[in-house]
């Protein structure tokens, strides 16, 4: 059975090449203490840019011990939990796996993966690699962004479960290439539409799919 290693908790710092509020909280400190997950994510946790991240479907980001060790040997360098902005750290876990509506019970609390991390130049900032988006994009770790189905508290040390999602719905890897792929088939973004992804990929996906029903002027 998988393991939380980490509880990582972010307060508000300021960031070079911040978005327009100019601070952040990706800096995430891991903390020993019983942290409580609300719908809205971890208590004391901060999000700064709210337009792109947190709300009910992007509540808590999670990212694997598997995908670490990759990035570990690719950078040449320890990686403390974290790194990568996430709220919660899970052992075995690895991003390819796993699908859109696939939950994680995390002790007594109950996830639902709803879309891939899309990355942005906080997290470049954030790594000291002004080329770091393009590298993680390649990679295709993209770790999971939750929405929280049942509330509680959770601490290093809960076992974690993986119920696989029985409906109809699209690996995180492939929601994660179509955000890239301007030219996504009509069939896939129906595809990605009827899986329970995040709110915003869904009205993104809407946009595109209007497209191939408006003729061309």
């Amino acid at each position: 059975m998988m393991q939380l290693l980490s509880v990582n908790v972010g307060h508000e710092q300021a960031i070079q090449y911040a978005k327009e509020s100019g601070v952040t909280g990706i800096y995430k400190i891991p903390t020993d203490a019983p942290i409580a997950i609300t719908k809205l994510g971890l208590t004391g946790d901060t999000i700064s840019d709210t337009e792109n991240h947190g709300g009910v479907d992007q509540a808590v980001y999670v990212y694997g011990s598997a995908d670490y060790v990759w990035w570990v040997e690719a950078l040449g360098r320890l990686l403390a939990p974290g790194t990568f902005g996430e709220n919660l750290t899970i052992s075995d876990l690895e991003s390819a796996s796993l699908n859109i509506g696939d939950r994680l019970q995390v002790g007594a609390v109950l996830l639902e993966i709803s879309a891939p991390r899309i990355p942005c130049v906080t997290l470049a900032t954030r790594m000291g690699d002004p080329m770091f988006v393009k590298r993680f994009r390649e990679a295709e770790r993209p770790g999971v962004y939750c929405r929280v189905i049942d509330t509680g508290a959770v601490t290093v040390g809960d076992p974690v479960s993986l119920i696989a999602y029985t409906g109809a719905t699209v690996s995180v890897i492939e929601n994660f290439r179509a955000f890239y792929d301007k030219e996504t088939p009509e069939a896939t973004i129906r595809r990605l539409l009827a899986a329970p992804i995040a709110i915003r990929d869904r009205q993104d996906n809407e946009k595109r799919l209007q497209a191939f029903s408006t003729p061309p002027r």
